[in-house]
Parts: C-alpha cells; sequence; structure tokens
C-alpha cells in the first residue's frame, strides 16, 4: 500500500504540480488549501508525511505543525514546511513549530521528493523500532508475570540511574532524534553548531552503549528515556 502524503498550498498550481510529481513516484496524495482543512484531513486520513507553504489562510503552516505536534498520535510525523521566506530568523521559527526540514521556494521537485524518500525512511525505522519495542513488553506471558515484575523494578532503577547519568543537553538531544532530525536540524532548534550536536550524539551513544542512532533511539524508547 503506498505512503500517503499531505500537500497543503493555497496555491493551486503549487499543489497540483506537487501532488503529480509524487504520485508519479508511487505515493499516494491527498491535498488541502490551507492550514485549518489540513488539521481536519490528518485526523481523518492519517498521513505519513506532511508537505506544507507557510503563508496561507485560516491558518498558517507554523501553526499547522504547532497543532500537529500536540497531538501524541504525530509526534513523529515528518513535516517540510515550503516557503519563500529565506532569513534565518524565519526558518528557526520553522524548526522551532517543530517542522523536521524547511525548503526555501523556488525548489527543484527532484529535490522535495529526495527529501521525502529519506524522512520517510527514517520515520520508518523509528517507528518500526517502537513497535518492536511495544511488541515486546505485551509479549509477555502469565507464567513470568513474577519474574516480569522483579526485571520492571530493576528496569525501573536502571532508568532512574540512567537519567541521572544524563545532562539535560543530553536529554533534549536524545528527545529530537526520537523526530528523526539531523545534526543541523537540532543545532537550529536548540542553538548549537551541529559539530556540538554530534558531541552530544556521541555522548549519548557511550552512555547507552549503542552503536548507531537508531539503535539509540530504540534503547531510549525501551528504557523510557523519552517520553
Amino acid at each position: 500500500m503506498p505512503l500517503t502524503i499531505l500537500v497543503v498550498d493555497d496555491d493551486l498550481g503549487t499543489r497540483l504540480s506537487i501532488s503529480d510529481y509524487l504520485e508519479l513516484s508511487g505515493y499516494s496524495v491527498i491535498m488541502a488549501d490551507d492550514g485549518q482543512e489540513a488539521l481536519a484531513m490528518v485526523d481523518e486520513h492519517h498521513p505519513d508525511l506532511i508537505v506544507t507553504d507557510i503563508v496561507m489562510p485560516r491558518m498558517n503552516g507554523y501553526e499547522l505543525v504547532r497543532r500537529v505536534r500536540q497531538q501524541p498520535a504525530f509526534r513523529l510525523l515528518p513535516v517540510i514546511l515550503l516557503t519563500a521566506r529565506t532569513k534565518t530568523q524565519e526558518r528557526i521559527l520553522g524548526y522551532q513549530s517543530g517542522c523536521d526540514l524547511y525548503l526555501p521556494k523556488p525548489f527543484e521537485l527532484e529535490e522535495l521528493a529526495a527529501a521525502i524518500r529519506n524522512l520517510l525512511e527514517r520515520s520508518q525505522i523509528i517507528q518500526s523500532e517502537y513497535r518492536f519495542s511495544h511488541k515486546e513488553s505485551m509479549g509477555l506471558s502469565n507464567s513470568t508475570k513474577a519474574v516480569d515484575t522483579h526485571n520492571s523494578l530493576f528496569a525501573q532503577i536502571q532508568q532512574s540511574q540512567m537519567l541521572s547519568a544524563l545532562t539535560s543537553r543530553e536529554q533534549e538531544v536524545l528527545e529530537l532524534l526520537t523526530h528523526g532530525l539531523s545534526n543541523a536540524e537540532m543545532g537550529h532548534q536548540l542553538h548549537l553548531s551541529p559539530r556540538t550536536v554530534e558531541k552530544y550524539v556521541s555522548s549519548l551513544l557511550r552512555k547507552t552503549s549503542t552503536n548507531n542512532r537508531a539503535e539509540l533511539v530504540r534503547f531510549a524508547i525501551k528504557h523510557g528515556l523519552v517520553e
């Protein structure tokens, strides 16, 4: 079943050109012409990714992303902001609202498609790790409940120790990692350089004894290190 992408833009020509290109690329596309309509479609269709303009009537792109992120079911939903606004402060506002990527207009459809593929791959990995962890936690048999209770208490102690071992900045970086953000994107939100973010990521890998970011995200979800 093809992945579903919601395209939001008050310009009909832009909506259609993006939609046609993405459908030819194998995606299922739904469209909205403003943020308010898009928010209703998110609830109804549960898209796998949103591509949205910023300047729109009734509800702009910033507010749309904020409203989407307020819903737990869509915390990890990838969002790309498209806009002619290119000032640094406006890009920072986009990342603070919760977007995953800020793509300035004009843009090439091929570049947009590549960005979509990258974000969807990250999203699928994170969601797969979460489902695997959830299935593990739900697969406990009645015969092992006593052992599981003991292990649960031990895990809570480990979790508490792990959380106390992380600095507040490391916890912030870890939380953003679960959204699939790159070093540059995390840096925008935390006002750090990508090099500094990488140092925090390396520290997290070392403290959790994980080998890569996917393992780190899985470890964090499994052990309750992120909400």
